[in-house]
């Protein structure tokens, strides 16, 4: 992708802190939980967390307990530290997130409404967050109760060196599913899922939870469609589609179970699989029109 670079006062470098400089969210206002038995069996189904790629905003996460929320990542004692990210991970998480708010807060412009930035918190290890303890096992995810986005970079590597899931676009794919489950969060989607499952068994719970990580995904097609370069062109190189696509099948449900030497079990599915995961992105990619992407059942 053709993305230029620049700042963003919504990106917060925390990959230098440790230990007692590890940050806290502070300020009020509870957070939507989803039921532990869909946590387990998300645990269950990635085999270890760093298969996880979506929203992990859930009760307990990581066995930390449930923070107040809604304040901005603020500094706690004296635990700076020189920076832990490369150059082209720190442009790529930057450049993904100024341009996911463009394409966003244009579409939210255009529909009269009005739009939140979310926060992205790059980070090493471990992180304090307002949905509990954040490790870099749990691959990227979003916390609705501070509306930030966490990712270790590391994870990047993993894309490339355990998933094959080579090129430039399949980071950007990584982070704007995460803004998608943020626009879920402004729409409401997220609080009627949890209501949902609060009300289902495990099957249809889990049911519920694929609508919603495949609108994410769906999601992430759209901006991607609408993404500029600096020179106010598409931002999409010819590549993308495929890289995307690539990206998408190995991150699907039956892709890690395979992977973990699973059986392969669809009621157990809590993200989509391959070939579902790969329609939902390539709808996003082929309307632009966040309208297209109606996967979730609440």
């Amino acid at each position: 992708m053709r993305l230029g670079d620049g700042n963003d006062n919504d990106f917060i470098d925390a990959t230098g802190r440790s230990g007692g400089g590890m940050p806290v969210l502070g300020g009020g206002g509870g957070i939507l939980g989803m039921l532990i038995p869909l946590v387990l069996s998300r645990f269950g189904i990635v085999g270890i967390l760093i298969l996880a790629l979506g929203y992990c905003a859930l009760s307990g996460l990581g066995g930390g307990g449930i923070l107040g929320g809604g304040g901005s990542p603020t500094q706690q004692g004296d635990g700076g530290g020189a920076s832990q990210l490369s150059q082209e991970d720190g442009r790529v998480l930057r450049s993904a997130l100024i341009s996911t708010d463009q394409v966003w807060g244009a579409l939210f412009q255009a529909a009269n409404r009005s739009y939140t930035e979310p926060k992205l918190v790059a980070y090493r290890g471990g992180y304090q967050t307002a949905c509990g303890q954040g490790q870099a096992s749990f691959g990227p995810f979003y916390c609705p109760g501070d509306q930030s986005i966490y990712i270790d970079p590391s994870f990047f590597n993993e894309l490339r060196t355990r998933f094959g899931a080579s090129g430039d676009f399949a980071p950007y794919y990584v982070i704007a599913h995460e803004v998608g489950h943020h626009i879920q969060k402004l729409e409401g989607t997220l609080d009627r899922a949890s209501r949902a499952q609060a009300s289902l068994g495990k099957a249809e719970g889990n049911a519920v939870q694929v609508g919603v990580e495949l609108q994410a995904d769906c999601y992430a097609g759209v901006w991607a469609a609408r993404a500029k370069a600096p020179d106010g062109t598409p931002a999409l190189d010819p590549d993308d589609l495929q890289e995307g696509m690539t990206a998408a099948a190995a991150i699907g449900d039956d892709a890690l179970m395979q992977q973990a030497g699973q059986a392969v079990r669809p009621e157990s599915f809590t993200h989509g699989s391959s070939q579902q995961r790969q329609e939902a992105l390539r709808r996003g990619l082929q309307s632009g029109d966040p309208s297209v992407c109606n996967y979730n059942r609440v």
